[in-house]
């Protein structure tokens, strides 16, 4: 799918076509914040489960790293992708799924 240029279009688009029980795989916190509220569960690209419960926090992390960064203080951006990271994200995208197969009637 395409979208027109824009802050956030490809996230207004995703955000548009998820629903409750669709899982959302992204590095994107205001996304997966925005795909929280619409009911799907959301799983980080290195297998860290975003829920209603810590997206704030994320939210809060990402503001302050990012304040850090424009401020020259920290320069950088996260860690490399790692074998521990496929092996954790495998595992919590097994664990979603069958929570929602489990819970769906």
């Amino acid at each position: 799918v395409v979208v027109d240029k824009g802050l956030d279009e490809a996230d207004d688009h995703i955000v548009e076509l998820v629903h409750k029980d669709d899982i959302v795989i992204t590095g994107d916190i205001p996304l997966a914040a925005r795909c929280l509220d619409e009911g799907a569960h959301v799983l980080g690209h290195k297998g860290r489960p975003l829920t209603p419960e810590n997206v704030g926090e994320s939210l809060a992390t990402r503001q302050l790293l990012s304040q850090l960064r424009d401020q020259g203080i920290m320069m950088g951006g996260p860690p490399p992708f790692a074998p521990k990271d496929r092996s954790l994200f495998l595992q919590q995208l097994d664990q979603m799924v069958n929570t929602i197969q489990r819970d769906t009637p």
